[in-house]
């Protein structure tokens, strides 16, 4: 009788000494972790990437308003949008379904009002109005985008808990938004109307 107990005490031993499989298990074990960090790394870049080019274009978009190249045009909001498009946003951004232009101006920096574009609820306002101003009316050009955070919700869906979430609006999405403020330089201009 004492073989069996001294060979299940040797079994134990070599069990102990064993370590061809610890790489594996410890793998396993911080592997979810740390592809979750790699992956939210990834999407936060991303969408600071994708907002910075919205930046630029608006920032390039924004001068033809400023110039009175739009109101000589009379540009209208969609033609105007196209404007922004032709940016070749389509590397990015679904430009014609996904991009919102927003151009509003004012006699005087002092009546300025700036809506937001989130409600209370986190619903995206769809209030955009185009109205490029006269030479001298302050002008304020604004872009969004809607952009998916996908890495975030599947993590939520796989179970984990995140106190890491980019999105800001309803259905995992952040809105992306630009914005130029400026005041229109004298040029001659016809009747622009508003839209």
């Amino acid at each position: 009788m004492p073989q069996p107990l001294g060979s299940f005490r040797n079994l134990l031993r070599r069990f102990r000494r064993d370590r061809r499989g610890v790489t594996a298990v410890e793998f396993a074990l911080v592997a979810p972790v740390f592809f979750a960090l790699l992956f939210a790394i990834i999407e936060t870049a991303l969408i600071f990437f994708a907002g910075q080019v919205l930046e630029t274009i608006t920032q390039d978009t924004a001068r033809m308003v400023l110039t009175g190249q739009a109101q000589n045009s009379s540009l209208s909001q969609a033609q105007f949008k196209d404007l922004v498009c032709g940016h070749k946003l389509s590397f990015m951004f679904d430009c014609k379904n996904g991009i919102y232009v927003d151009v509003r101006s004012y006699p005087q920096a002092t009546v300025v009002k700036i809506p937001n574009q989130i409600d209370a609820g986190s619903g995206f306002v769809n209030d955009m109005k185009y109205c490029p101003g006269q030479d001298g009316n302050i002008v304020v050009v604004r872009l969004f985008y809607q952009w998916p955070v996908l890495i975030i919700k599947m993590l939520k869906l796989g179970g984990y808990d995140l106190q890491y979430d980019l999105s800001n609006l309803n259905g995992s999405k952040r809105l992306l938004s630009a914005t130029a403020v400026f005041k229109n330089e004298p040029f001659p201009v016809g009747g622009m109307t508003c839209s």
